[in-house]
């Protein structure tokens, strides 16, 4: 095999990371040629939706054309921001490789340094495209005013400055990515703002009987990584797949007790139902089907049963 085609979107953010990608693999395999495909998505395409319309959309919105293309045959492997993946497949499709994460916490861009949310203005309003973010931010300051911004990271920053905005929360992950780091106000802990289950971590997607694209790519794999994300995609998985509810779960991998938090609310943020607890790696996913199992003894089918009726 002489050469592999990458399906990515096109936005800045996934073509940075799958030419990173195709930049790792080179500098392994220095004799296979990579080329990228851009592949405009369902999710792309609906670049004025709201929070609310995107919630009732299916899930997958931004990697079912590009896995149609893998299927396909057009495209031998796909690059993802791993927290955009259903945490179930297709048929015949494997995450095949789980590099090492970036940073997955979430970043305030603003217009000054923050020591902490509360040295922002009383009555601050905040920029966000996620009901995950949304619910929380209003958890730490119920005064701050929250409204939905889309559009890729190069949109949101224009609009910061466009509607007058105190701030937006964007992935601390993409922002290094793109080398805009310098322009973060503050980065919020964990425990402030759970992350996206997968946040930070890339998926690379290839067809699961495809052994030769596999050992050209193996190298990139960061187990570490991949137990903390299959992990946390247990939990979503136990909580319904890809549900469009404010929900996050992280795994922090250390020795010799890694940590799992999880967090569940409502839309308007009046049920929260929150989780934390330290086990050994190797317990990581049956501590996710622990977690599943709290949750549903606090609620949670009652929330995602409201969600399902908006």
């Amino acid at each position: 095999m002489k050469s592999l085609t990458i399906g990515s979107r096109g936005s800045k953010l996934a073509l940075a990371q799958t030419h990173w990608v195709a930049e790792q693999i080179q500098r392994h395999r220095p004799e296979i040629q990579v080329d990228v495909q851009v592949i405009r998505t369902t999710g792309d395409k609906m670049t004025t939706a709201s929070l609310t319309q995107l919630a009732g959309e299916s899930k997958g919105l931004f990697v079912k054309e590009i896995e149609e293309a893998l299927l396909a045959g057009s495209i031998d492997l796909a690059v993802h921001s791993l927290k955009d993946v259903p945490s179930t497949l297709p048929e015949g499709l494997a995450i095949g490789v789980i590099p090492r994460r970036e940073d997955p916490r979430d970043a305030l861009i603003g217009n000054q340094q923050l020591a902490s949310v509360s040295d922002l203005e009383h009555g601050a309003t905040i920029g966000t495209s996620s009901l995950r973010r949304s619910v929380q931010l209003r958890g730490l300051r119920p005064d701050f005013k929250v409204v939905p911004i889309r559009g890729n990271v190069d949109t949101r920053l224009r609009k910061l400055k466009e509607q007058q905005l105190s701030g937006v929360v964007l992935a601390l992950a993409g922002l290094r990515r793109m080398s805009l780091q310098q322009h973060v106000s503050y980065v919020f802990s964990v425990e402030e703002m759970v992350p996206a289950v997968g946040q930070g971590a890339l998926g690379i997607e290839i067809r699961s009987d495809d052994d030769k694209v596999l050992n050209l790519i193996g190298a990139l794999e960061h187990p570490p990584t991949r137990t903390a994300v299959e992990a946390e995609r247990e939990f979503l998985r136990g909580m319904g797949g890809g549900c469009q509810v404010p929900m996050g779960a992280f795994v922090e991998i250390s020795e010799p007790q890694s940590r799992f938090l999880a967090f569940l609310a409502n839309p308007s943020g009046d049920q929260v139902i929150r989780y934390s607890n330290e086990v050994s790696s190797e317990s990581l996913t049956e501590e996710a089907k622990r977690a599943v199992e709290y949750f549903r003894s606090e609620g949670s089918d009652r929330i995602l049963a409201e969600v399902d009726v908006l």
